[in-house]
């Protein structure tokens, strides 16, 4: 009763509609008996159970009624409880590279776990295991440039697109970018443009 109690204070301050994972409440207890004190609170509508192993305090609003978690904020707490590296997908990294103007369908980011799908209500987040490499400078813009030149490929780079890549980036970031594990095709092209 006492770790039912002890997440119940802890829950009535958090803000609401802001999802969380619980293991945040790890500390409380064992792990059987903090998952039933979550039970508990959903039972009772204090909680919001989103997907497995995240919940959130319902949150209303006069011109939506229930809102509903981020998909995108359900996915990064359920990758970093895993222990997983993200990285955004290589058609989103080529578009803010401004190398494309299309707009990925559904969400999809590389991991360092295993391919899967996480559904939040009609939303649908994609996550796709992809080789260590790919996680250099996870959400850095070095990293962001790199996935864009894996994506784009061997045949498609051309001195054009590398050289808007330099130009896209700081002088900083561009030599950083130089020093990554790469191939040679791609460090061939980097090297082109820097001459």
């Amino acid at each position: 009763m006492f770790v039912a109690k002890s997440i119940a204070k802890r829950i009535q301050h958090m803000p609401k509609g802001r999802p969380f994972h619980g293991s945040l409440f790890a500390q409380s207890g064992s792990r059987a008996s903090v998952n039933k004190a979550l039970s508990r609170l959903v039972k009772t509508g204090a909680l919001e159970r989103v997907v497995r192993g995240v919940y959130m305090r319902p949150k209303a609003s006069k011109y939506t009624g229930t809102v509903r978690a981020s998909p995108l904020a359900v996915m990064r707490l359920m990758t970093e409880a895993n222990g997983e590296t993200v990285q955004i997908h290589g058609a989103e990294a080529v578009r803010l590279m401004g190398l494309s103007t299309q707009m990925q369908v559904l969400p999809t980011f590389y991991t360092s776990g295993s391919t899967r799908q996480i559904h939040v209500g009609n939303a649908t987040v994609r996550l796709q295991h992809a080789s260590k490499d790919r996680f250099q400078h996870a959400e850095g813009k070095v990293g962001v440039a790199l996935t864009a030149l894996h994506y784009i490929g061997k045949k498609a780079l051309s001195f054009e697109v590398a050289s808007h890549i330099q130009k896209v980036l700081s002088e900083d970031e561009f030599e950083t970018l130089q020093t990554c594990h790469m191939p040679n095709w791609m460090r061939s092209a980097l090297i082109l443009v820097n001459i």
